[in-house]
């Protein structure tokens, strides 16, 4: 089965895609093609989204289903005049707050920056350069600084976890690769062992990692079935011999990783 999915905001559209991805998510069985319409904040271009939910309606024959975070009633109006199924997200959930807290709401586009303290950005800023300087072992001496250390092979998914965290959490955190060297002594690395508490491992399925690296150099030595097999069996045994809590990133997207270790680890959210 396929259905269409619109995503309307009057501002950038990330939160109506995000709770409306939540929610579709729970619907296995079904084809969503996504459609994300940023910035309907005019009549005119209101008109337009009405246009394309209604071919989006006849080729698929069915209702688009509709998530949207427009507040100018007007707007909104128009849309809801569609060949679509309508899931209003602001009105589902102020409606109920308007009662509890007895005051009506503001009803205004942007309103998430400014509950958000300003000095937000200096701080995701921050850890996004130490993100960078601190990646894949290159720096080391600043790890003191660091919320958290990520330790694994190479290609496992240290990188972009240390970016996401930074960007979204306003977490510093480094990582560091785990190479051959250091497990033919089967040992943290020395220069982690002042660090241990603050060591988090990844690891991943050996097929997944070798299709990753086959991308990077392929055919070498780095990408060969026995290299990856090695590489993954040793680091998880250093990791169990040494007590450093460690995560299989194979199934599991850059969000739920970053999940669950900053709930296993207790790590504060800076943002």
């Amino acid at each position: 089965m396929r259905r269409s999915a619109f995503f309307i905001s009057d501002g950038t559209g990330i939160t109506a895609e995000a709770l409306g991805l939540s929610l579709l998510s729970q619907f296995g069985g079904i084809e969503f093609n996504r459609i994300t319409l940023p910035y309907i904040d005019t009549e005119e271009k209101a008109i337009e989204v009405v246009k394309k939910i209604t071919l989006a309606a006849e080729e698929d024959d069915a209702k688009p289903i509709i998530f949207d975070t427009v507040v100018n009633h007007n707007i909104r109006d128009i849309i809801s005049q569609s060949e679509g199924f309508m899931v209003d997200i602001f009105s589902a959930f102020l409606a109920p707050l308007e009662k509890e807290l007895d005051t009506s709401s503001s009803y205004s586009v942007g309103k998430l920056h400014s509950i958000n303290h300003n000095n937000h950005y200096s701080i995701r800023i921050e850890a996004m350069n130490f993100a960078l300087e601190n990646d894949d072992g290159a720096v080391t001496r600043n790890y003191e600084e660091a919320d958290l250390i990520l330790v694994g092979v190479s290609r496992c998914g240290k990188t972009p976890t240390c970016i996401y965290m930074a960007l979204q959490f306003g977490i510093k955190a480094a990582n560091y690769p785990i190479t051959e060297e250091d497990l033919e002594e089967m040992r943290l690395p020395k220069v982690l062992r002042p660090f241990k508490q603050k060591v988090f491992g990844l690891t991943i399925n050996a097929d997944r990692l070798k299709a990753i690296r086959q991308e990077r150099r392929p055919d070498s030595r780095y990408s060969s079935d026995r290299q990856c097999q090695e590489e993954i069996r040793d680091v998880e045994s250093m990791f169990r011999r040494e007590g450093i809590p460690f995560l299989d990133t194979t199934h599991h997207s850059i969000e739920e990783i970053s999940t669950k270790m900053i709930a296993e680890k207790g790590i504060k959210r800076h943002i």
